[in-house]
């Protein structure tokens, strides 16, 4: 039994609607419904009665739910215990996405502690999904994610709360022609399509990339070249010559200095995006209030 299975439970107790409760645990509504019947399964009894609107719980359904809510009070509690009395108390737990764990993150944190002082941190690099889960889940005391209007980080605004670092600009890039110029360009032709390293679409910078089609009234000519969900491992092909790739400007800020790599295209194919930093309200670790009174951000009473 996967604990993750007693807290969609719960949530959809409260919500009593399945669509709801997937947008409260941020998981498709296939998956909750799937994780509900494995739990219905491990429990051997319906808990959720669906022929009605909105649901309601069996019979069962309503004794599981008093003992989930205990459970869970036990083990939240007890987590809670253990955390406080931890060998290092200055340590603060932080998700965030590859690329930010990579590149923006040590030189963040080296400005932090001259602010500050001392303070432990233990990066959790993840996908955008399970970074923002691992918030959500209590599982980190911040988290360090990319933001855009078209492309939001969707939390509770009275639960969560965050503080702007600064920005991000995701461009398209390729090796220098013998002119200086990109060896690929943008938008590409018919008769010579360009080479595509491509973000995975499903992947947070496959969004930005399709994003910033979507929105450009001038056709692109491709051919996919090559597919990853890993910026550096996009930005080796690129340097290799293999083709064109959209980047993130922090992760090859010296390769454009040293003109290893070059712009492929004007600023209507990039991106900008605000880099944030997001807390739990109800979170109330003294390091992490003195960290957030430190970059300006509002202390939960």
């Amino acid at each position: 039994m996967d604990i993750k299975w007693l807290e969609d439970f719960l949530s959809l107790a409260q919500t009593r609607n399945f669509s709801r409760a997937a947008d409260d645990r941020h998981v498709t509504q296939s998956a909750l419904s799937r994780r509900i019947r494995s739990l219905e399964a491990w429990v051997g009894a319906d808990l959720v009665d669906r022929s009605t609107y909105p649901l309601v719980l069996t019979p069962a359904g309503k004794i599981f739910s008093a003992s989930a809510e205990e459970a869970m009070r036990l083990l939240n509690d007890t987590r809670a215990q253990l955390r406080v009395r931890g060998p290092d108390e200055n340590l603060l737990r932080i998700s965030a996405g590859h690329t930010l764990s990579l590149n923006f993150f040590p030189m963040w944190l080296k400005s932090v502690r001259s602010q500050v002082g001392e303070i432990h941190a233990s990066i959790l690099p993840a996908n955008v999904h399970d970074s923002v889960l691992s918030l959500v889940e209590g599982n980190c005391d911040l988290l360090l994610s990319y933001y855009h209007a078209d492309l939001p980080v969707e939390l509770d605004a009275l639960r969560y709360e965050y503080v702007s670092l600064g920005t991000e600009v995701v461009l398209p890039v390729s090796v220098p022609s013998r002119k200086g110029t990109a060896l690929y360009s943008l938008p590409g032709s018919k008769a010579k399509p360009i080479p595509r390293l491509n973000n995975i679409k499903a992947s947070f910078f496959g969004r930005v990339v399709e994003r910033v089609l979507a929105r450009s009234d001038q056709p692109c000519y491709f051919v996919n070249a090559y597919e990853s969900d890993m910026a550096e491992l996009l930005k080796r092909m690129a340097l290799e010559g293999h083709g064109l790739a959209w980047l993130p400007q922090s992760s090859i800020a010296n390769e454009l200095a040293e003109g290893k790599l070059v712009r492929a295209g004007g600023e209507q194919w990039a991106m900008e995006m605000d880099i944030r930093l997001y807390r739990a309200v109800d979170n109330k670790n003294p390091v992490l209030l003195k960290l957030w009174g430190a970059l300006g951000g509002r202390q939960g009473e």
